[in-house]
């Protein structure tokens, strides 16, 4: 009977034991914490549908200039930047070969004239002969050919002169008028093809801004429309008149090139950049405006986390983003006036979260 009792209690204090470890060892769920979060409530803004490109000013008549002969360049006075002007030297070619070739072309002038005179001569001689009856006809007309034949090589000759006197001079490379150097291509002791570019020049007079416009944008830019240019240099604005948009796209980059004349009185410096705004002041419309922390892309949706004042828990709203202000992103849909939008920590948080608004009184 004793045994019994002690076994029973033993048994007892096991089970008692094994409960006791087992309520210990079952802990309690933690909760999710209260994140902070940064809020914004939305509101219509003020927007502009201005587009801006990056342009160049250019001078409207810039020239490859190179030399009508081939030769080896003995001297190029012209440097990038540099201003000359019109008949001035801007680099040379050997001309020895040339000079040659005037001298030779020169010297068959001279033969070629002499055998002019003296069959000339010999013609009036022998028509003084026929008129006294001492030669035939026949022998008046062999003389008249012998002329007709001397007189055509000697304008053969003179032809021949002018073209070689001619390539003497290409050796000599001038500026058309006046004007700028923007560009060399070739330096003294190369060798040169005839036509090859070795100098480019921008002539003095009017200058046009260069840019490029996409394929979407291309139908809101026409010849005579008038644009706003501002020059990075000091902030001027100039008004511009766009004058030729490129009828076909750029092979690399697939823009389209347009050119905006500048008043005739502006003088901007050649190549700098300078700002093209189109339609300036134009087409105001009220837009939603989010910073870009707030998206959120999910499966290919952009979307944010809108927040339930009355619960204080987030939860996603698909919107769509139309284009981008500085480091802002105009919505078309999917938000309404009064939304309150999380603004940080987006990737943090899931739907239904409690959260606490940072700043706000407690």
């Amino acid at each position: 009977m004793l045994y019994q009792n002690l076994r029973s209690r033993r048994l007892s204090i096991l089970v008692f034991m094994a409960l006791t470890l087992a309520a210990c060892g079952k802990g309690q769920v933690p909760l999710e914490p209260v994140r902070a979060v940064k809020v914004l409530t939305v509101g219509e803004s003020t927007a502009t549908t201005d587009l801006e490109f990056s342009g160049e000013v250019r001078a409207r008549i810039e020239s490859n200039l190179g030399f009508r002969v081939a030769g080896k360049v003995l001297s190029r006075p012209a440097e990038i930047g540099q201003r000359v002007k019109a008949g001035q030297l801007l680099a040379q070619v050997d001309p020895q070969d040339y000079r040659a070739s005037a001298d030779a072309a020169e010297a068959q002038l001279v033969a070629a004239q002499i055998n002019r005179d003296v069959a000339g001569a010999d013609f009036k001689r022998y028509q003084d002969l026929h008129v006294q009856g001492f030669i035939s006809i026949a022998e008046l007309q062999r003389r008249e050919s012998a002329y007709i034949s001397a007189q055509a090589q000697w304008k053969q000759a003179q032809a021949q002169s002018s073209v070689q006197g001619n390539q003497s001079g290409y050796t000599r490379l001038l500026a058309d008028g006046a004007g700028i150097v923007t560009s060399v291509d070739a330096s003294a002791g190369q060798v040169v093809a005839a036509g090859q570019p070795v100098v480019r020049l921008a002539l003095d007079g009017p200058r046009d801004v260069v840019f490029s416009v996409p394929e979407d944008k291309l139908g809101m830019l026409k010849t005579g429309d008038k644009v706003k240019v501002r020059q990075w240099v000091d902030g001027q604005v100039l008004e511009a008149v766009v004058r030729d948009v490129s009828a076909s796209a750029d092979s690399v980059t697939r823009t389209f090139v347009a050119k905006a004349a500048l008043p005739k009185d502006a003088a901007p410096v050649l190549g700098s950049t300078v700002t093209v705004s189109l339609g300036l002041g134009k087409n105001v419309a009220k837009t939603l405006k989010l910073p870009t922390s707030a998206l959120r892309l999910e499966a290919g949706t952009t979307s944010v986390w809108l927040l339930d004042p009355n619960t204080m828990t987030v939860k996603a709203q698909a919107i769509e983003v139309n284009t981008a202000e500085g480091n802002d992103a105009v919505v078309t849909s999917g938000l309404q006036n009064g939304d309150q939008v999380v603004l940080s920590g987006v990737h943090v948080l899931n739907a239904g979260q409690k959260v606490s608004v940072f700043g706000a009184a407690k």
